[in-house]
């Protein structure tokens, strides 16, 4: 499917980017930038397609925990992340996104219900954070705080997915553009503010290279706007299920593209902990007993 394809490749590739703008920009900026072009971006995709805002006022007010929680925060743990690991080590921790959906869905929001193949998913898939970890050399690094700040951004997902289940989706009739565009509208005012609190004023782009602005350009236009429109549609033709295993490709673009892109070193622990993680989060998600489930049974045929 192209626009799953797509997304895997902008979703994985955002990490490069997160990675050259810090290099120049406090994180803050880097997140405040991409989410404000993203915002703008999807509106441009609204005003082409047609689609509106909501307009139920409540709807707005759930927004302010995706927005915040689930967009502004984790850009900006992302970006702090970055200035003291790998990109490659950022895309790793993203993995984790679905270990932190499950417990949260369970005990807070209560969407979902907790099954053994649950708890055994989740077991496995935090064994394998540990692996990517390397708990057996910590040291209290840097890099150990780099680690942690992309795991808490990861958790920030974990938050955010099923509170929009619980709150946003399926209330009222806006499309899943509007929704997308809500959230990053809330997010950008949220981003913007917290980075004039945090940072001052933003580096002028004068004092900025190219290869800067055209990383924070590319992380608003493809992975905060066109992205997030993608995601919607393959939630839409494919259902979210499908749209959810894009996050077993992410990882290994952005292994990829660290390597390549960035010439950067890869340690045995990292790839086998996130093969263990993304094992624990099929298990979890139930993908072995769908893909028993679809195969026919000896001496029947298919119509």
């Amino acid at each position: 499917m192209p626009a799953f394809a797509a997304n895997a490749v902008i979703w994985g590739s955002s990490f490069i980017f997160i990675k050259m703008g810090v290099a120049e920009l406090h994180p803050t900026w880097v997140a405040a930038g991409r989410i404000t072009i993203g915002a703008l971006t999807l509106l441009a995709i609204m005003l082409v397609t047609g689609a509106r805002l909501p307009r139920d006022r409540g709807l707005w007010a759930h927004m302010l925990v995706p927005g915040v929680v689930g967009v502004a925060l984790p850009f900006t743990l992302f970006g702090y992340g970055e200035e003291r690991v790998d990109s490659l080590v950022a895309g790793i921790w993203n993995a984790t996104t679905a270990l932190w959906v499950l417990p949260f869905a369970v005990l807070v929001f209560r969407t979902e219900k907790f099954t053994t193949r649950a708890a055994v998913g989740l077991g496995l898939g935090f064994a394998g954070v540990l692996t990517v970890l390397g708990f057996w050399h910590s040291d209290g690094s840097s890099s150990l705080v780099g680690q942690l700040m992309c795991g808490a951004a990861a958790m920030c997902y974990g938050v955010s997915i099923p509170y929009l289940k619980r709150f946003v989706t399926g209330r009222g009739t806006a499309s899943g553009v509007s929704l997308a565009a809500a959230q990053t509208i809330v997010a950008s005012v949220a981003s913007v503010l917290a980075a004039l609190l945090i940072s001052g004023a933003p580096t002028a782009p004068a004092d900025l290279s190219w290869q800067a602005i055209g990383a924070v350009a590319a992380l608003g236009v493809f992975g905060s706007g066109i992205a997030f429109a993608l995601n919607m549609r393959v939630i839409s033709t494919k259902g979210a299920s499908t749209a959810a295993y894009v996050t077993y490709l992410v990882p290994v673009v952005a292994t990829l593209l660290g390597i390549v892109v960035l010439d950067e070193s890869l340690h045995w622990n990292q790839p086998v902990g996130a093969l263990i993680v993304l094992l624990g989060v099929a298990i979890a998600q139930g993908a072995f007993s769908a893909l028993r489930a679809r195969r026919p049974a000896p001496g029947v045929s298919r119509s």
